[in-house]
Order: structure tokens, then sequence, then C-alpha cells
């Protein structure tokens, strides 16, 4: 061995002995707090607990953007226009077509009438219209080309538009093929 290999093993040894020594007192550190927090331990998990239930229901709370269903109902519409996507905020911008502002009259009528107990169906052709915090709780017959389909207005609707919720086509399923069935489908080859 050269003489350099060897001061480096001894310089390799001593500083795994400071490391030794840094994790042992690391651990008698480590010992005290925990002496120290067995004590409060109860405080601390109740305090932890209520923390936890607030920052849960916080966090399941309906949100739209970042905004409680409170605010938005606050908000002018100038605001709430600023938070939707770009499609609506643009058709909004162009201003209700009247259509949509005698539907929306009509809306809050029915809110009103809510209010006071009377729990009025708004029934509308208008599939077209963009769904407002202050509609949250209505019931509204949206015409889907056949009947009035009755939509629940929820929060997780805000931003969407009144025809999302009364589909126009429904799934098809067919028949099995056999008597009744068109010319070309009556042949089943046997197996």
């Amino acid at each position: 061995m050269a003489p350099d290999e060897q001061s480096d093993d001894k310089e390799s040894e001593e500083m795994e002995e400071e490391i030794k020594d840094d994790l042992e007192k690391d651990l008698d550190s480590d010992k005290e707090t925990e002496i120290e927090t067995e004590e409060d331990l109860e405080e601390n998990l109740e305090e932890e607990g209520e923390l936890d239930t607030e920052a849960e229901l916080d966090r399941l709370r309906f949100k739209y953007r970042g905004y409680t269903l409170e605010e938005l109902k606050r908000m002018n519409m100038d605001q709430f226009i600023q938070l939707l996507p770009a499609r609506a905020r643009r058709s909004l911008k162009r201003g209700l077509p009247p259509r949509q502002k005698k539907l929306l009259e009509r809306l809050r009528r029915a809110y009103r009438a809510k209010k006071r107990g009377k729990d009025l169906l708004t029934r509308t052709h208008v599939r077209d219209m963009l769904i407002f915090p202050e509609m949250v709780g209505l019931k509204i017959g949206v015409y889907n080309g056949r009947i009035f389909e009755i939509v629940d207005i929820k929060p997780e609707m805000i931003g969407h538009y009144l025809g999302e919720f009364s589909l126009t086509r429904k799934r098809v399923q067919h028949g099995s093929p056999g008597i009744g069935a068109t010319r070309s489908s009556k042949y089943v080859p046997l197996k």
C-alpha cells in the first residue's frame, strides 16, 4: 500500500465516527421531544382533530374557481362573467337575447316564490341558457324535442348550459334478428 492510501482510510474512519456521533445526538434530542410530546398528546390530538374536520369540511364545500356559492351569489354579473370559460364569457359579453332575458325573469320570480314556500316549475325551450348561481335550487323543465325533462339545478351545474342536462337522443337498443326483423337481418347462421 502506498502512504496516501493509509491516510485516506484514517480520514474515512474519522468521518464515519463523526457521523455516528451526530446520529446519536439526534436520537437523544428526539427522545427528549418525545417525552415532552407525550405529556401534551391529548391536547394535540384534540386540536388536530378539530382542525382536520374543519379542513375536511372546507375541502368538501362546493367551490367554483375558488369561490363558494354564497360569494358567487353576491357577485355582480360582470365579476361572475370573468370566472366563466371563454365560450360562455363571449356569449354573455354580447348580451342576453330577449328569450334568455325573459327566462331569467321567470326564474327570478320562481326563486322569490320558493322563498315564500311555493315550489314552481319553470318550463322552457331555451336550451342554450347558461346556469347562473342565482338559479341553484330551482326546478326547470327543459324541452328535449319530445318532453320537458325536469332538471334540479345543483351548484356543480354552474357555468354549464341547460341543454346539457336534457339529452335530445337516447341510446339505441337493437332487438334480436328473426321474425319481424328486416329482410336482410332475418338470416342467422346456424352454429
